[in-house]
C-alpha cells in the first residue's frame, strides 16, 4: 500500500483546489512546495495591517458562477473594482482605453469625436496586413494611443521591440467608447478579504503539507510514496528538458515601506514609457482600503527567464507551442502523473481559469 493516494507538487491554486476536492472524496494527499509558504503566486502577507501581494497584483474576476460560488465558500470578497491608471511621462490616463482616456488625450467629449480621431490616425498609417505587433497595434488604435500607452509597456513586458514581436499577441485591444474605467468585463470581481493566503489555508485544511521541499530530490528519496502525482511545476523540467527549454518570462519585485499614508492614490499605476524600467507600481493598501499610517509599494520589473529563476509567463509563440506539444505527448504517456496549472500545461491562466481547470481535473479523476 502506498502511503498517500496523491502527491501534489505545488501549493498554488491548482494544487490547493485539487487537494481540497481529493480530501472531500476521502483521499489522502501530501502537498509539497519548494517555497517556504503555501498559495503559490497568490501568496499574501500582512505587514502594518496591509495585505501585501508578494508576487504582484492578483485581482479575482470571473463570469463563471460556479467558480465564484466555490471560492466564496472559503473566503469573502470585497467590492474592489480594478481601475488602473497609466502614466506616460507626466501625463495620466485611465485604463482600459475608454472615453476618459480619449477625452484627456485629445480634449474631445463625444464617442463620435473619439472614433473619428482614431479612424483618421489609422487611415494616415496605411497599414495592410500587419506583420508584427507594432503594425497590429497601430492599426487597432492609431498612433497616439499605441505610442503613449502600448508600445513602451509591451516592449518592457516582452523584452523585445514591438517590431520584432508577433502580431497575434494583441489581436484585440479593448477600446470602449463609454466613460467606464472598470478594467474587467466579468460579472464578479473583488479581492479576498484578509488576503489570498487565507484562501489557500482553507483549501488545505486537513491536508498534510511539506514546505521547502524540492520535488526531484523528494522523488529520489521517496519513489513510491503515492499512487499518483499531481504535478504543477514546469513540464519541460519534469522531463529533464529532453527536447530543450520552453521559454518563460520572469518578474522581479521591489517592495518598499513608506512613511506616508497614501503614495499614489490608486492600487495600480502602469508606467508606459520605455525609459522607466518597471512596468507598474502597486500600492497594496488600496486593494482592501486598509487603514494604516504607512504604506507599501511594489515596483514590478519584467525580466528574461533562465534556469533557476521563477517562471511567471509562458511565451506562447509558434516555436514554444510546437515544443510544448512534444512534452504534452510525453505527459500523456505518464499514466500515474497529472499535469496541471500554468506551468504544467504551459498556458497563461487567470485565477478563475486555474480553479475551473482544477475542478474539472478533480471531477474527471475522482468521479
Amino acid at each position: 500500500m502506498k502511503k498517500y493516494d496523491y502527491l501534489i507538487v505545488g501549493a498554488g491554486l491548482f494544487g490547493c483546489v485539487f487537494a481540497n476536492e481529493a480530501k472531500k472524496a476521502g483521499k489522502k494527499c501530501l502537498v509539497i512546495d519548494k517555497r517556504d509558504h503555501i498559495g503559490g503566486n497568490i501568496y499574501t502577507e500582512n505587514k502594518d495591517g496591509i495585505n501585501i501581494h508578494v508576487y504582484g497584483a492578483h485581482i479575482f474576476h470571473t463570469s463563471d458562477e460556479k467558480v465564484w460560488k466555490y471560492v466564496n465558500r472559503f473566503v469573502s470578497f470585497n467590492n474592489f473594482v480594478n481601475s488602473p491608471i497609466a502614466r506616460y511621462k507626466d501625463e495620466l490616463y485611465n485604463l482600459p482605453f475608454n472615453m476618459n482616456t480619449f477625452s484627456k488625450m485629445w480634449n474631445i467629449v463625444t464617442p463620435a469625436e473619439a472614433k473619428a480621431k482614431i479612424a483618421e490616425q489609422i487611415a494616415e498609417l496605411n497599414i495592410g496586413e500587419p506583420e508584427n505587433l507594432e503594425e497590429q497595434g497601430l492599426k487597432l488604435v492609431g498612433r497616439d494611443v499605441f505610442e503613449k500607452l502600448v508600445k513602451g509597456y509591451t516592449e518592457k513586458q516582452w523584452g523585445k521591440p514591438c517590431s520584432e514581436l508577433p502580431a497575434f499577441i494583441i489581436k484585440r485591444l479593448p477600446v470602449r467608447f463609454v466613460y467606464d474605467n472598470n478594467y474587467f468585463n466579468d460579472r464578479y470581481q473583488g479581492i479576498a478579504e484578509g488576503g489570498y493566503t487565507a484562501l489557500a489555508e482553507k483549501l488545505l485544511e486537513g491536508t498534510e503539507v511539506k514546505l521547502g521541499c524540492d520535488y526531484f530530490e523528494f522523488r529520489k528519496e521517496n519513489p513510491d510514496i503515492a499512487a499518483k502525482t499531481v504535478y504543477t511545476g514546469m513540464i519541460d523540467e519534469y522531463f529533464g528538458y529532453r527536447y530543450g527549454e520552453l521559454e518563460y518570462r520572469s518578474l522581479r519585485f521591489e517592495t518598499e515601506r513608506l512613511e506616508e499614508e497614501n503614495y499614489q492614490g490608486n492600487a495600480v499605476v502602469n508606467y508606459t514609457e520605455h525609459e522607466v524600467p518597471y512596468t507598474r507600481i502597486i500600492e497594496h493598501k488600496h486593494f482592501e482600503k486598509a487603514q494604516s499610517p504607512v504604506t507599501y509599494i511594489t515596483r514590478e520589473y519584467p525580466a528574461a527567464w533562465k534556469k533557476g529563476d521563477e517562471p511567471y509567463y509562458p511565451v506562447n509563440n509558434e516555436r514554444n507551442d510546437a515544443l510544448y506539444a512534444k512534452y504534452k505527448a510525453l505527459a500523456d504517456k505518464e499514466g500515474d502523473v497529472i499535469f496541471g496549472g500554468r506551468l504544467g500545461q504551459y498556458k497563461y491562466y487567470d485565477m478563475d481559469k486555474v480553479i475551473a481547470a482544477a475542478l474539472t481535473c478533480a471531477e474527471k479523476e475522482l468521479g
